[in-house]
């Protein structure tokens, strides 16, 4: 299937299921947004020549990935029980996706680390960062998958990376990273907006960042329509 056959079917998806999307992610993102913008501005306040990160701020980042990790198992569930023609609602899917946070938080810690480690040890040459970089958005394309082969294939952390490197292999990889730079023009309109509300207060700004965060939620659903309409013809051999 081409990409943009991918991209429209996913684009219908979120159309015509933004209602249950909403009721299901919204609430997720309102707290993940609202612990990233408390988290920014420790930051920029924060004394540049003696920074004091303490428990409060490590317990905090505990939980935006925890956030995160419910989210994102919430609406891999959901994307896999819709493409299996079930409805729950989204109290049930919550419910349902608790058990697959433990390995999701695993795996995004170890698929991370793997992710920032060439920008890292490149950084360490001066301008040879850039080649890390370059490597690490190829790793970031590679990785993409380890959502899904967890909560769905049903894999531990390591063999969820193991299988998300192995299936994203040839033109799957080229394909993923032209749906991940789909992010780029969402990232723009979303800072262009940020700073206008940042001007009306915090209110506003949350409500905007919250909202673009659930529009990039788009990425994802064309990742797993990507990612089945890939793994349908070695279902069909078993």
């Amino acid at each position: 299937m081409s990409l943009i056959a991918i991209l429209t079917e996913a684009l219908n998806f979120f159309r015509n299921h933004i209602r249950q999307l909403a009721a299901l992610t919204l609430p997720l993102l309102l707290i993940q947004v609202a612990i990233q913008l408390w988290l920014g501005n420790e930051m920029l306040t924060a004394d540049p020549e003696n920074p004091q990160f303490g428990a409060s701020h490590a317990a905090v980042m505990m939980l935006l990935l925890l956030v995160f990790s419910v989210l994102i198992a919430a609406l891999t569930l959901f994307l896999e029980l819709r493409s299996q023609g079930h409805e729950l609602s989204s109290g049930q899917i919550l419910k349902a996706s608790l058990p697959f946070v433990p390995p999701l938080l695993l795996a995004g810690v170890f698929s991370g680390l793997a992710i920032l480690a060439p920008v890292m040890i490149f950084a360490a040459f001066g301008p040879l960062w850039l080649i890390g970089l370059v490597v690490s958005l190829y790793l970031f394309a590679r990785l993409a998958y380890v959502n899904f082969m967890v909560v769905v294939e049903r894999l531990t952390p390591l063999e969820a990376i193991k299988k998300s490197f192995s299936f994203s292999a040839g033109s799957i990889a080229f394909k993923t990273i032209a749906v991940l730079m789909l992010y780029v023009p969402l990232s723009l309109f979303a800072g262009v907006f940020t700073q206008l509300a940042t001007q009306v207060g915090f209110p506003l700004q949350l409500m905007v960042e919250t909202l673009f965060a659930f529009l990039g939620l788009f990425v994802n659903i064309a990742l797993f329509r990507l990612y089945m309409v890939n793994r349908q013809p070695a279902e069909a051999d078993k």
